[in-house]
């Protein structure tokens, strides 16, 4: 759906529907969505009007690092641009120039293990516009960058909608550096558990636990669109932000799934579901869902439905 409606109650409880529009100054919308990034879109916030140099001759209106460790490029129009998606490669450009000054920049706002963690095969941009032409939406499913296009919509009393309008997961990169080379080299070293399974790949998952991630699989990709990306630690299902991320256990037999769901509205079920806050852990995601059996996935499943509902 890429026209979303919003509706109210009236006094006479008719639904009335609220008509959006788009912000006067582009500056209003960078604002509040830097101020409220990690809450909409996943993303810890580093940088405003980020200058990239002489070469790119530019500025990237807000720089960023997503909750997967992924370097993030926000760029804003407050209508419809056109040149929006020719900004959007030529910043991701300039990022994969930028490896050190990135990682000094990380360094200096989030903290020296935030830089050590930052995953430079799927680097990312965000479109955030008024509006995409169809041109742009079919740039995106053709160009390799990994690039989202999202629209905006101010409503009376505060509020703001963003709608995930088209979206290309990309092709992971292997940067040159030789930071980056080591780090993959660890990536590609590990353990059969730590690599994300498709259903082309299915001999990466573990033997024990196969045929019960496929079943997973299978539930976490029924609503709608969904992108399933390959990290270091963990699998995660997501849409603007990740609404589920998949770890294995074979040692245990069991699959945990961390869901974006507040614990505090779940009856929590010893063994079966935990509240995650406080406790550090792979993957994003407060609740965490223990499964090992069909049982389990069955009993799992109006948790996935809350989850994905609310993305």
């Amino acid at each position: 759906m890429s026209d979303l409606k919003l509706f109210r109650l009236d006094a006479a409880g008719r639904d009335v529907e609220l008509h959006g529009s788009t912000v006067a100054l582009e500056v209003e919308l960078q604002r509040r969505i830097e101020a409220g990034m990690e809450a909409m879109l996943g993303i810890r916030f580093l940088a405003s009007e980020y200058p990239t140099g002489p070469w790119h001759r530019g500025r990237i209106d807000t720089l960023g690092l997503d909750e997967n460790g992924s370097p993030v490029v926000i760029e804003l129009k407050k209508g419809s641009d056109s040149g929006v998606m020719s900004q959007a490669v030529s910043y991701l450009s300039w990022l994969e120039s930028a490896q050190h000054e990135f990682e000094a920049l990380v360094r200096k706002v989030l903290g020296a293990e935030a830089a050590e963690a930052i995953d430079w095969r799927r680097p990312r941009t965000i479109c955030i516009a008024a509006g995409f032409s169809h041109h742009d939406r079919v740039a995106v499913q053709r160009l390799p960058e990994r690039i989202d296009l999202v629209r905006y919509r101010v409503f009376e009393g505060g509020l703001l909608s963003l709608l995930l309008v088209d979206s290309s997961p990309g092709s992971p990169t292997v940067a040159s550096s030789r930071r980056n080379q080591e780090r993959c080299a660890e990536v590609d070293s590990a353990p059969a558990a730590l690599v994300a399974p498709s259903p082309t790949s299915v001999g990466l998952v573990p033997e024990c636990l196969r045929d019960l991630y496929m079943e997973l699989d299978g539930a976490l990709t029924a609503w709608g669109e969904v992108e399933v990306a390959s990290l270091r630690h963990y699998i995660a299902y997501r849409r603007l932000v990740n609404v589920a991320s998949v770890i294995f256990r074979p040692k245990h037999e069991a699959i945990l799934v961390y869901l974006r769901l507040d614990p505090d509205a779940v009856e929590l079920e010893e063994g079966f579901t935990r509240d995650m806050r406080g406790i550090g852990h792979l993957g994003t995601g407060d609740l965490e869902v223990r499964i090992v059996s069909a049982a389990d996935l069955e009993k799992a499943a109006p948790l996935i439905r809350r989850a994905f509902e609310a993305a």
